[in-house]
């Protein structure tokens, strides 16, 4: 029997709808973008983490403090008790000026540095040592010559001028030729500080150099503008208030004094106030010519500056700066 040739086998699929291949296109579309996303995440996770740069290392520095040491007579050996304070809290002075018996209390400062040097000196000086009257120095201009003064500094100070003493110091004087206050910042020590104490109607004008310096108190009682200008970013001043006289002024020496005395500190009052700090030590019923009181005046001064402490820390704090340190990564 002749073989019968089987029916032919249909290759053909199933008709699927069109809803399943548009399900089917967007799950492989799906499947491609969640693959890709995948890849990338792995991806940024090994790259290195982003180093946060440090910060640089950087040091304070101080400002730079400079005393105003005002006049006052012997009222003014208060400013040592200040001076001590200042050390002993370890309060740099960068610079001193100083006015009339500011600029005496400074020169014997800024010669070592040293309080105790300056306090020895101070309480050495008498009166004596001031006021050397002679008789015919009223033809002069006055009636102290203040060669004992001279004299006493030039025997006293180790540095004998102004520019190599061991702190910076000025001296302030008035030249009457010009009717301007000056600042001595070199020259002869006991020459400049005789010239800053030159009180008018008392002492002779000082005289060199073609000029004639009288007492810097005339103009400049505390000499804030002249710290300032000679580079102190910070300014302590000492203003020495006004006392009355012991007893009623008797004679032309003692009104001169004690009418200087009131026209300086009431000048001096407004001077300091440019200064950052200002102390003005309790000298009480001290009298401008009294020299037999130092102990209770240099007491006075300790007492003042120690209740400016914070003031004076508060302003060196404000005004600190810190730069970066060389070197430093």
């Amino acid at each position: 029997m002749p073989v019968q040739p089987s029916a032919p086998i249909s290759l053909s699929l199933p008709r699927r709808s069109p809803l399943f291949f548009r399900f089917t296109f967007h799950f492989l579309l799906f499947t491609f973008h969640f693959s890709l996303l995948t890849l990338l995440l792995a991806c940024a996770s090994q790259r290195p983490s982003e180093v946060t740069p440090q910060a640089r290392a950087t040091r304070e520095i101080a400002p730079k403090v400079g005393l105003a040491l005002g006049g006052g007579g012997a009222r003014g050996f208060a400013e040592i008790g200040v001076l001590r304070v200042l050390e002993q809290e370890r309060i740099p002075v960068d610079l001193a000026v100083g006015t009339s018996v500011g600029s005496l209390i400074g020169a014997l400062y800024c010669d070592t540095g040293r309080v105790l040097d300056a306090e020895f000196q101070a309480v050495a000086v008498t009166e004596e040592d001031i006021f050397d009257y002679k008789a015919l120095a009223i033809l002069s201009g006055g009636l102290v010559k203040g060669e004992r003064l001279e004299e006493f500094l030039n025997t006293h100070l180790k540095h004998k001028t102004i520019e190599t003493m061991t702190v910076p110091f000025a001296a302030v004087a008035v030249d009457l030729m010009a009717g301007r206050a000056v600042a001595f910042e070199r020259g002869s020590a006991a020459q400049a500080v005789h010239a800053s104490a030159a009180i008018p109607g008392v002492f002779v004008p000082v005289e060199f150099g073609g000029r004639l310096y009288v007492d810097g108190g005339v103009l400049d009682p505390v000499p804030v503008d002249f710290a300032r200008q000679k580079g102190a970013e910070v300014v302590i001043a000492v203003c020495i208030p006004p006392g009355p006289p012991a007893a009623r002024p008797g004679n032309p020496v003692e009104v001169a004094l004690q009418s200087v005395a009131l026209m300086s500190a009431e000048m001096g009052a407004i001077k300091a106030k440019a200064a950052d700090v200002v102390i003005t030590p309790d000298v009480g019923g001290v009298p401008f010519d009294d020299f037999t009181q130092k102990k209770r005046l240099i007491d006075a001064g300790e007492a003042a500056a120690r209740q400016a402490l914070p003031a004076i820390r508060a302003v060196l704090a404000n005004k600190a700066k810190r730069v970066p340190v060389e070197g430093a990564p």
